[in-house]
């Protein structure tokens, strides 16, 4: 049985020292709520990833004792991302991140479509799509990360695809499934839905979706179209919620580590890699992950991605239940100290599920964006957004006004996500730092 408290404490006070010490001691007083962003390497991971640096630096191909420990280093962590989400140890392919993995899904549906399509099908009235110059159509979402958004629209501007970007519903938040499903055409080859937007914290009906396009494929089959591939992107649920790929009933799955206090490293959940789901590799080398993904493998940030996985595999209902719990907390405090009238939750949407940390808020006001909010806060260290869009200055996220977030609202939007040690105190630290910057802020306009 896990003590929390005291794993809590451990991991914070790590984490602080190592921080106290590299940085002036102002620092120390910061209270981090980024976590949807990056997470920090806790300690268990941080040692495992040592002691594979010191002990399992050989080449994992090679048969002498550094590279047979470099061998077992990741089949146990292959082993322990399969149980993460609930595939199996062959289902798993390692990639330098979340960003690779989306891009080698896009990449072998672009492939599959090609070596599947049988001339034939098209409509003479279907437009731009003739018999012999039928294109692969994806479908996605209009809130997705950009390491999908911005491969698909760089394969429409060279005509290689065409993709359809469902808007989500303004009610609700999410990429509705009979929105995705009427959205598909005899050329769609993938559809890919990100598992738990990354801003907003709303969780997306997967498994209903897989369902429905299952059904669809099965008529498909029956016509000689080629099969519909399903993808999501988990990376902002995995270590916040359990995830089983059988459940969600989908062929590819991302899984980013630095999401879930792992390295910077990710994998690929594939359901039967080549088999059952095709898989096309983007690199050619030396035959490393069955050819999938060549190149030496990263032995020492696998090792601590397993450890990452292995930890979640172990304690997923206690980070769950401790981080919901603050969550709660926090959006209390904001309504308390603001006012129920001057804050406005962008995250929360009628009948949506949403991460178990995240709180995407507004508080209402001229002069109260939320980069001029952070910019006068002592203590807080957030984001307006997803980190990626961190150049676009006072413009709103997209995602929230494709959420139908109004803009003056949405361009106050900040995001909090809170992790696993994070405390009620740093709660009310961060929200008395929010409220002396609102009133300076205040103040500032006045005079």
């Amino acid at each position: 049985m896990l003590n929390t408290d005291i794993d809590f404490t451990i991991g914070r006070r790590n984490f602080s020292s190592l921080v106290q010490r590299a940085l002036p001691q102002v620092v120390h007083r910061k209270v981090y709520m980024d976590y949807n962003a990056t997470t920090p390497l806790v300690p268990e991971v941080i040692q495992v990833v040592t002691e594979a640096m010191h002990k399992a630096w050989g080449n994992p191909s090679s048969s002498y004792t550094p590279g047979r420990k470099a061998k077992e280093l990741i089949t146990g962590a292959r082993e322990s991302l399969a149980r993460m989400v609930g595939g199996r140890p062959q289902d798993i392919i390692f990639t330098s991140g979340g960003t690779e993995a989306n891009n080698l899904v896009i990449h072998t549906a672009v492939r599959h479509f090609r070596e599947s399509w049988v001339p034939g099908h098209m409509e003479p009235d279907d437009d731009h799509r003739g018999t012999a110059g039928a294109i692969p159509h994806f479908v996605t979402s209009s809130v997705e990360h950009d390491s999908v958004r911005l491969p698909l629209e760089q394969l429409m501007k060279e005509g290689m695809a065409e993709t359809t970007f469902v808007l989500v519903s303004r009610v609700t938040g999410q990429a509705e499934v009979d929105d995705v499903i009427a959205a598909i055409r005899p050329t769609t080859c993938l559809v890919s839905i990100m598992l738990a937007n990354n801003e907003t914290g709303v969780i997306m009906p997967i498994s209903e979706l897989s369902q429905q396009i299952w059904i669809l494929n099965q008529k498909r089959m029956a016509s000689s179209l080629p099969r519909i591939l399903v993808h999501t992107d988990a990376a902002q649920m995995i270590g916040k919620e359990r995830v089983d790929v059988l459940d969600l009933g989908v062929d590819y799955l991302t899984i980013v580590g630095h999401k879930f206090y792992g390295p910077r490293i990710g994998a690929l959940y594939v359901r039967g890699p080549g088999v059952t789901a095709p898989l096309h590799p983007m690199l050619f080398g030396g035959g490393q992950e069955r050819n999938f993904r060549p190149g030496t493998e990263n032995t020492t940030m696998i090792a601590g991605l397993g450890k990452a996985a292995e930890l979640v595999n172990k304690h997923c209902e206690v980070y769950e239940a401790h981080m919901r719990n603050i969550r709660d907390y926090l959006e209390e405090r904001l309504e308390a100290v603001f006012g129920k009238e001057a804050i406005h939750f962008n995250s929360r949407f009628p009948g949506s599920r949403r991460l178990c940390n995240t709180c995407n808020f507004s508080i209402k006001g001229p002069g109260l964006s939320g980069q001029m909010v952070l910019s006068h806060c002592r203590t807080l260290l957030a984001s307006v957004g997803a980190a990626c869009h961190s150049d676009k200055e006072d413009r709103p996220s997209s995602i929230l006004l494709s959420c139908g977030i109004p803009y003056n609202v949405a361009q106050n939007a900040l995001r909090l996500s809170v992790g696993r040690d994070t405390t009620k105190e740093d709660v009310d630290r961060i929200v008395k730092d929010l409220e002396q910057a609102v009133v300076q802020l205040r103040q500032n306009s006045i005079s």
